[in-house]
């Protein structure tokens, strides 16, 4: 029986992974499907890959789950959405997952594992997808060994550091490393970071580099890693751990109208950013006069921004921004901000 390949693309937040898919929907020459999962209360993503302006964009085949970590969510929305896909009448030819960047890629896998899916589709591959800047900069720095070392000699002491944790998970799980945005980071610095990522890698696992996300088809897709049968070779800091918990980290909406002057605008969440330690924002922005939606991302101190695709006539013309800290961020210093003009 034919089994469908599923890429499961994991990293960080503002890796740049939905860039990424958005390339592989225009140039890969097959049908995907892909299964988003946003971390918050308000799915963006999914809006990123309708927006690419690509016929292979389909509606259907874009499929949004938006109810927590999909992680955390694997029985109640990952598989009822995969089986679905893999049901069609016409099934597409590969499933592209692209998990938030706080979600661990090996329940995924376990998932997959299981004996109604397995026959049904393979893990073709789990791509890691990093921002080489941020990487660069120590954000990941630590030793995973070290932590389990610590959790196995007294599991009463708290030695809870997600952000590292979920990092390290996710190299552990990797079929593929994408350093991304590798042309904001000089040349010795990348390859001081290539080197301390190779050393965390499982053998034979590569790492390529990338600007604006765009990684060959033919490298990101068909790995044939087959990883769903691979479990015990991909050990997990989180393994027998229980549920993942998210409980350090906060989201919220910040809804807001018209932005007569978004570079001016950028500057403020610039400075909003850097008070408040906020980890990631993304979503759109109105601006007067413009028919197309003006998406902008930040991740740390870094902002990009450009025009998407036309407004809908039904769509209020309204800016929509997802705010991720960690818990305990100030949503109301933060909002305030955002909404004044």
């Amino acid at each position: 029986m034919h089994r469908v390949p599923a890429t499961i693309i994991t990293g960080f937040l503002g890796a740049g992974k939905t860039t990424l898919v958005r390339h592989l929907l225009a140039t890969s020459g097959r049908r995907l499907a892909v299964i988003v999962n946003e971390f918050g209360e308000l799915g963006i993503d999914r809006d990123l890959l309708l927006g690419c302006g690509d016929a292979s964009c389909r509606d259907g085949d874009i499929v949004e789950l938006a109810n927590g970590c999909l992680c955390c969510t694997v029985a109640d929305d990952f598989l009822p959405a995969l089986s679905r896909l893999i049901d069609r009448a016409e099934p597409p030819d590969h499933i592209v997952v692209e998990t938030s960047g706080l979600a661990l890629p090996k329940p995924l896998l376990q998932a997959l594992a299981w004996p109604e899916i397995r026959t049904r589709a393979t893990v073709d591959g789990v791509v890691a997808m990093f921002a080489a800047a941020a990487a660069a900069a120590g954000r990941f720095a630590g030793d995973p060994e070290a932590v389990a070392r610590l959790r196995a000699a007294d599991p009463a002491v708290d030695h809870d550091n997600p952000l590292e944790e979920v990092f390290a998970d996710q190299l552990a799980c990797a079929d593929l490393v994408i350093l991304n945005k590798t042309d904001l980071v000089p040349a010795d610095p990348l390859a001081a970071l290539k080197a301390d990522i190779a050393a965390r890698l499982r053998p034979a696992v590569k790492i390529v580099t990338a600007e604006a996300g765009r990684v060959a088809p033919a490298v990101a897709l068909g790995l044939a890693a087959a990883a769903e049968g691979d479990l015990a070779a991909r050990p997990s800091l989180h393994d027998g751990a229980g549920a993942h918990d998210h409980d350090d980290f906060a989201s919220f909406v910040v809804a807001r109208g018209p932005v007569a002057d978004p570079a001016a605008f950028a500057g403020r969440l610039a400075a909003v950013i850097a008070a408040h330690d906020v980890l990631r924002v993304k979503g759109f922005l109105a601006v007067p006069g413009r028919e197309r939606r003006h998406v902008i991302q930040a991740v740390g101190g870094r902002i990009e921004r450009h025009f998407d695709r036309a407004w809908l006539p039904d769509e209020p013309r309204l800016g929509r921004l997802v705010v991720i800290g960690r818990n305990g961020i100030d949503r109301a210093a933060i909002g305030a901000a955002l909404l004044a003009d």
